[in-house]
C-alpha cells in the first residue's frame, strides 16, 4: 500500500485551506481503513468506529490551521481519531460478552435478550486493509498479527481509556514511548507505567492458551476443513456430527442472550432444545454461508420456520478452532451487520 510521506503530507493539508477539498479527501481517503481498525480497537463496537471515524474527518477538517507540517498527517490524524476515542469512552461503559456477566448458563434455562447492554461487535475482514509485500509502515503488520482477534477485544475492554490507548499505539501499532507520550500530552514515564499496568491487566483475561496461538492472516486448512463439516452438520440437524467437532471445553455465547454454556454436553443438550421440533421454541432448519470476521473463520446463518419460506438472517458467528476442534463459538444476532459483511439478508428455499 502507498503511504505519504511527512512532506507530501504537509503539501496535501497546506493546499487545503485555500479550498482543495479534493486533496483533503483524498488524504483521508488513504487513512480511512486505518484509523476504522484504530477506533474499533479501541471501541470494541464497528457502528461507533464509523461513527468515530467521520468525527476524527470532522475534527480534522475543523483544525487544518493548527497543523503545521511537525509530523505526518498520519500521526495527526491517529492523534485526532484517540483522543475522539478517549473523549467517546469516557461517556461509555465498555462492551462485554455474555461471559462477563454470570457464570455458565444451564442449557434448560432461557433467558431473555438484554438490549440495554453494549455487546462487543464483530469486525469483517474485508475492512481490514491489505498488507502489502515490503510494507514497513510501523502499522502496516498490525492487522495481520493476533489484535484483531475477538479473544484481544474482550481482553481489552478491561482497561481504562488511557491504558487502552496506550497498549493499542506501544504494543499493536509499535509506537515509540515517545511518540505515544507526545499523542497523549503526556510524559514517557507516565506511558511506560500505563504500559505495564495494561499488559498486566490483558495478561489476566487472555486466555490462557493464548500465547501457543499462530499468528496467521488466512484460515488454515484444517480450519476451512472443520469450518465445512460444521456448516453441514448445522444444516442437517445433525447433533452427533457437531457434537463431534466441539473439544471437550467448548464455550459458545449468542449476544444479545445473556446465557453462555462451556463444555460439550451442555453445548450439544441447548441445541438439541432448539431443534426440538415439538417445541413451539423450536428455531428451524438452518443454512449457512462462510465468511470471515476479526481474523477467524465465520459463518452467516440463516433460518427457515416453515417449508417454502426463505431463508432470513439470523447471526454471524466466529469461531476459534484449535486442533481440529471448535472451541469457542460466538453469535452475533445484529441483522443489520449483514450489508456490511457483504452477505445477503435473505436465501432461497431449497428445491
Amino acid at each position: 500500500m502507498s503511504r505519504l510521506g511527512a512532506d507530501d503530507d504537509a503539501r496535501v493539508i497546506a493546499g487545503t485551506p485555500t479550498g482543495d477539498e479534493a486533496a483533503f479527501a483524498a488524504l483521508v481517503t488513504e487513512h480511512r481503513a486505518e484509523l476504522r481498525v484504530h477506533c474499533y480497537r479501541m471501541l470494541g463496537s464497528l457502528d461507533e468506529a464509523e461513527d468515530l471515524v467521520q468525527e476524527t474527518f470532522l475534527r480534522a477538517w475543523n483544525g487544518l490551521a493548527g497543523f503545521e507540517g511537525r509530523s505526518t498527517a498520519r500521526a495527526w490524524l491517529y492523534r485526532i481519531a484517540t483522543n475522539a476515542c478517549l473523549d467517546f469512552l469516557r461517556r461509555r461503559k465498555r462492551r462485554i460478552l455474555p461471559c462477563h456477566l454470570a457464570e455458565p448458563s444451564d442449557p434448560d434455562v432461557e433467558l431473555p435478550p438484554r438490549d440495554d447492554i453494549p455487546w462487543l461487535q464483530p469486525f469483517p475482514d474485508r475492512l481490514l486493509e491489505p498488507v502489502a509485500p515490503g510494507d514497513t509502515e510501523p502499522g502496516a503488520a498490525a492487522v495481520a498479527r493476533e489484535s484483531i482477534e475477538l479473544a484481544f477485544l474482550a481482553a481489552i475492554q478491561h482497561l481504562p481509556p488511557r491504558q487502552r490507548a496506550v497498549l493499542i499505539l506501544r504494543d499493536v501499532l509499535d509506537w515509540p514511548a515517545k511518540d505515544t507520550a507526545d499523542l497523549l500530552e503526556c510524559s514517557v514515564a507516565s506511558v511506560n507505567s500505563a504500559s505495564q499496568r495494561a499488559r498486566a491487566t490483558m495478561r489476566k483475561h487472555l486466555p490462557a492458551r493464548r500465547l501457543a496461538w499462530a499468528a496467521t492472516t488466512e484460515a488454515t486448512e484444517q480450519e476451512r476443513a472443520v469450518l465445512r463439516r460444521y456448516m453441514d452438520a448445522m444444516g442437517r440437524a445433525d447433533l452427533a456430527a457437531v457434537a463431534d467437532l466441539l473439544a471437550e471445553d467448548v464455550r459458545t455465547m449468542m449476544p444479545p442472550w445473556p446465557m453462555w454454556f462451556r463444555g460439550r454436553d451442555s453445548v450439544v443438550a441447548a441445541l438439541a432444545a432448539s431443534w426440538d421440533t415439538t417445541s413451539p421454541d423450536a428455531v428451524g432448519r438452518f443454512r449457512m454461508l462462510p465468511t470471515a470476521a476479526n481474523r477467524q473463520p465465520a459463518v452467516a446463518t440463516y433460518v427457515q420456520t416453515a417449508d417454502g419460506e426463505p431463508y432470513r438472517a439470523f447471526a454471524i458467528s466466529l469461531l476459534r478452532i484449535e486442533n481440529g476442534r471448535i472451541t469457542e463459538a460466538t453469535a452475533f444476532h445484529e441483522l443489520h451487520l449483514f450489508p456490511v459483511f457483504a452477505l445477503p439478508t435473505t436465501l432461497p428455499p431449497a428445491h
